[in-house]
């Protein structure tokens, strides 16, 4: 039953042509290969990690201070009902998130395609700059050694406690708002794939579509 201007097919799972996809066509070969995703992400993450130095500073900018005095013999809260240590990781936090949304979409606009290299390069350049804003914080605030800086100011002298990040696990606050931003921006405006091209796998064995065969007559090609 196979037209003569067609050759038969005797599998009927036959593989398409060399270069071409049954379900991308022509487009399976668009887009960056793996070496080029590599190295967008490792940008990505050098970018982010940079990024911390500017959210150590807001951090430093931002956070309240703590107040110190001391009375040459100890140093004590000069506010024992103060809640400044909280709200210093409370500030953290949402600053946190607030570059994760924005690096995701930075991230999105440089590259609008998904991947799991990209991903993993948003992923640990958030959790690097998070470090990077920890360690700057401190770094640049008040002195750490608090009982040189007590010694230094007199007694009953109010003081900056040094600025710390007493829950953890705002380092992951960056990261994770990056992923989540970035899958849903992917989701949403992402690239879609095309339909599939089962054209491509070729004439079926079995004759024409029902479609495709004209009544009384031959199949059309």
């Amino acid at each position: 039953m196979t037209p003569p201007h067609q050759p038969p097919h005797d599998d009927p799972w036959q593989t398409p042509p060399a270069g071409e996809s049954p379900f991308y066509g022509a487009e399976a070969g668009e887009g960056p290969d793996m070496k080029t995703e590599v190295r967008q992400a490792v940008v990505v993450m050098v970018a982010l990690a940079a990024l911390g130095l500017a959210l150590g500073v807001l951090w430093l900018w931002l956070a309240p201070r703590t107040p110190l005095i001391s009375d040459e013999t100890a140093v004590f809260l000069k506010d024992t009902e103060g809640e400044e240590a909280i709200a210093a990781d409370g500030t953290f936090l949402l600053l946190a998130l607030g570059f994760g949304v924005v690096s995701a979409v930075l991230v999105f606009l440089f590259r609008r395609r998904g991947g799991i290299a990209l991903v993993a390069g948003l992923a640990l350049g958030g959790l690097l700059g998070a470090v990077v804003a920890w360690r700057a914080g401190v770094w640049f605030g008040p002195e750490s050694d608090v009982v040189a800086h007590a010694r230094a100011v007199g007694k009953g002298v109010t003081f900056d406690a040094p600025l710390q990040l007493n829950a953890k696990g705002a380092l992951l606050a960056w990261p994770i708002a990056a992923m989540v931003v970035h899958l849903a921006l992917t989701a949403l405006f992402g690239p879609r794939d095309p339909e599939p091209r089962w054209d491509d796998w070729g004439p079926s064995p079995y004759g024409p579509a029902p479609e495709d065969a004209t009544p009384g007559g031959p199949p059309r090609a």
